[in-house]
């Protein structure tokens, strides 16, 4: 393995929505390729996660195993720097992909994914409020897990179609300001510095 991508820190970009050519995942692979060198982010899936039920996790429970998919997503995110959400609004508050996505990673209770994981959140909307309502109630679920964020400037990204030509944002200032927000993440990274396990 080359020695840029070894020794990068490993940011994990999780995404609200399940649709292929979501606006969401288009602003997430916007955001990928603002990051500095020295780090390393990617998408990671959460369409494949079941619906989370305790019953996985508790020990007097024998005839429910965790689900596999729930073993790779945590250990994903328990080997993260950093975390970079990137979400619409669902009905004012965040997609239940996003929601079960926080659950499974909150679990077992001795071993939670999250714990003081640096974070930042994108969201987006079509209207003018650009996600206020999802992101608010995403910072407050990950709110219980010592995790720290940024602040101001939060990003909100109103009428996001508008936004795209194609695959990319054509406005330049929108552009320079998440490559700001992506920039501010990696100091704040690098400043936690919680690290992951080695191979």
């Amino acid at each position: 393995m080359p020695t840029g991508i070894s020794n990068a820190k490993m940011i994990s970009v999780i995404v609200g929505s399940l649709r292929q050519g979501s606006i969401a995942r288009k602003i997430a692979r916007e955001c990928i390729s603002l990051f500095p060198p020295g780090f390393e982010a990617a998408i990671v899936e959460i369409r494949d996660l079941p619906l989370y039920d305790f019953d996985y996790d508790d020990p007097a429970v024998g005839d429910k195993p965790t689900p596999a998919a729930y073993a790779v997503f945590r250990d994903t995110i328990k080997r993260s720097a950093g975390v970079l959400f990137v979400t619409p609004e669902n009905n004012r508050t965040v997609p239940a992909c996003l929601k079960n996505a926080v659950d499974v990673g909150s679990k077992p209770n001795g071993d939670v994914a999250w714990l003081g994981l640096p974070f930042g959140i994108v969201s987006h909307s079509v209207g003018r409020m650009g996600g206020y309502s999802a992101q608010k109630n995403l910072r407050l679920a990950l709110s219980y897990f010592d995790m720290p964020g940024l602040g101001q400037p939060e990003v909100f990204l109103s009428q996001s179609p508008d936004l795209f030509e194609g695959e990319h944002i054509v406005q330049g200032s929108t552009t320079a300001f998440l490559r700001d927000y992506v920039e501010r993440l990696c100091r704040l990274v690098s400043v936690t510095d919680r690290g992951a396990p080695e191979e």
